[in-house]
């Protein structure tokens, strides 16, 4: 027994793991264009957004009871260290993306993570795919599409509205609305993605038979989580956000008010159906209909490409590994601990990585290696777009032509001091 509750422990500490990286994984998602535009300070940003995202973890449970009750059946025999294993898979995918600076989705690395644990140690019998297919692929695919044409069409209406008015005063107003959407995305970030993590939490709980198989997610696990993806959102995930905020497309104050505006209804309407939905898809689509939304604007479709192909390759990948993990998991004690300790090592490697080019507060705003790159131009997956960067391309090179317009915008008055971006 005593076996038993510390390996339960180990599988909470490493579902606390994977919140962390979450929060400072898709800190982005929220503050990637107002931090882009100037509208609050980087580090204001993400405090903000963290204090935010721990309030939002105490609004709701649905995505937490669609992780714990709706996609592995608990009584197929699950163990504590398949859900270890799990989790593994979805850590290092998250790592190896937060590297590379790609915009890709915890929200199904997770996913993936669990179907790929589940499907090794106890048959693919064990997934409901009726649930996953309805509650997590569907969704999956529709809300960033539905989040981009609703930014679009607010992109479209807000200059439209606006085409009288004095620039300096709107611009003003816009960046102050920025701030207020900004904030209901981190809070609906906190509703929907903190929640997974306690519905992991949860399924370890009841894997274990320490609490019923019908039970909610104990206070002890929504504090916990919640205060996990507010430390992670605290820390700010720079990469990306530079990716999110300068490497999709140029981003003026009336533009991230609506796809932040848009992003944040379709996550929290998502929230209450108990869709678990990854917030990085809906936001990253809310930033190209805004791109487009605005006259000259454009999408750089270069880093549009490398993202799409991040999204195709998160649930296999991260299925593949944790499906390896929970091969070694299942043999005992030894098991768990061979996977433990090459996590470790593997998380520290992409780390030290990691450190060779540092990506900051104080430096966010620069423009992303490559992003001014001559039509026709491969980005060399040099400087942030790192080791994950140059793999995605080699599986979906961007065709040729797909940079036309990849300059920043001739109507931006900051376009011609970030042509060449500042080194690192």
């Amino acid at each position: 027994m005593e076996h038993f509750t510390l390996l339960i422990g180990i599988v909470i500490v490493t579902a606390l793991v994977f919140d962390f990286t979450n929060g400072f994984h898709d800190t982005a998602n929220a503050m990637a264009t107002t931090i882009s535009t100037g509208a609050m300070k980087p580090k204001a940003a993400v405090t903000m957004s963290a204090i935010l995202n721990l309030v939002g973890a105490f609004l709701s449970i649905e995505v937490a009871t669609t992780i714990s009750k709706g996609i592995i059946d608990e009584t197929a025999g699950i163990q504590p260290e398949v859900i270890f294993a799990g989790l593994v898979g979805a850590i290092l995918w998250n790592l190896l993306t937060w590297l590379g600076g790609i915009p890709s989705s915890s929200s199904m690395a997770l996913i993936g993570g669990l179907i790929g644990a589940t499907v090794a140690s106890v048959g693919i019998g064990a997934v409901d795919g009726d649930a996953v297919l309805s509650k997590i692929l569907i969704p999956a695919f529709v809300a960033p599409v539905v989040a981009g044409l609703a930014a679009f069409l607010a992109t479209k209406l807000t200059y439209r509205a606006a085409r009288n008015a004095d620039p300096e005063k709107t611009s003003r107003g816009y960046r102050t609305g920025q701030i207020t959407s900004a904030a209901l995305v981190s809070l609906a970030h906190g509703t929907n993605d903190a929640q997974k993590t306690m519905g992991v939490m949860t399924l370890a709980l009841i894997s274990g038979g320490v609490i019923a198989g019908d039970a909610d997610p104990p206070l002890w696990v929504i504090a916990s989580a919640g205060i996990a993806i507010a430390l992670g959102t605290y820390l700010g995930g720079w990469r990306i956000i530079r990716t999110m905020g300068r490497g999709l497309t140029d981003i003026h104050p009336p533009q991230g008010f609506a796809a932040q505006t848009s992003s944040a209804v379709t996550i929290l309407a998502s929230s209450h159906l108990g869709f678990s939905l990854s917030t990085t898809q809906v936001c990253s689509g809310s930033v190209m209909g805004s791109g487009y939304g605005r006259k000259g604007g454009v999408v750089r479709w270069n880093t549009a490409y490398r993202m799409f192909a991040a999204w195709g390759l998160t649930i296999p990948a991260a299925g593949l590994v944790a499906a390896l993990a929970a091969l070694l998991a299942v043999q005992g004690d030894w098991g768990v601990t061979v996977v433990a300790v090459l996590f470790v090592a593997a998380s520290g490697a992409i780390w030290a990585a990691s450190r060779r080019t540092v990506v900051d507060h104080t430096n966010v705003n620069d423009d992303e290696p490559g992003t001014s790159a001559e039509p026709g131009d491969r980005e060399s997956g040099d400087g942030d777009s790192g080791v994950m960067t140059a793999a995605v391309q080699a599986v979906s090179p961007p065709p040729a032509g797909a940079q036309r317009g990849d300059s920043p915008s001739d109507d931006d008055p900051n376009a011609a001091e970030r042509r060449t971006p500042s080194a690192v």
